[in-house]
């Protein structure tokens, strides 16, 4: 049994909202979706979130990082826990964005 398995996040309701992500075809559905699952401020905060997280990658200071993504310090250090202890979520995402780019 692999340490993921023991996720307690790991449940039906979640794979099924997983599922329902994984379906999605393009950024339009994902606008169609997320707002409608979504407040406009839980998907601005995902969105800084992902933006800390590739400024904290790239080397970027705390200081840096509030005046660009407009985040408070506390949610900067539990992203940068989240990126130096957590499942590597922010980094895969992150590396495939960036090979994405490199290709175009």
């Amino acid at each position: 049994m692999s340490m993921s398995d023991k996720n307690p996040r790991r449940n039906a309701l979640t794979d099924a909202l997983f599922d329902a992500i994984l379906s999605l075809k393009d950024k339009e559905e994902c606008y169609q979706f997320f707002d409608d699952l979504c407040t406009i401020k839980e998907i601005a905060d995902m969105s800084q979130r992902l933006e800390a997280a590739k400024l904290l990658l790239a080397g970027k200071t705390y200081e840096q990082i509030v005046k660009s993504a407009e985040i408070s310090t506390a949610t900067i250090s539990r992203i940068n826990r989240c990126i130096q202890y957590g499942s590597g979520g922010y980094q895969l995402i992150i590396e495939r964005l960036a090979q994405q780019q490199a290709e175009q």
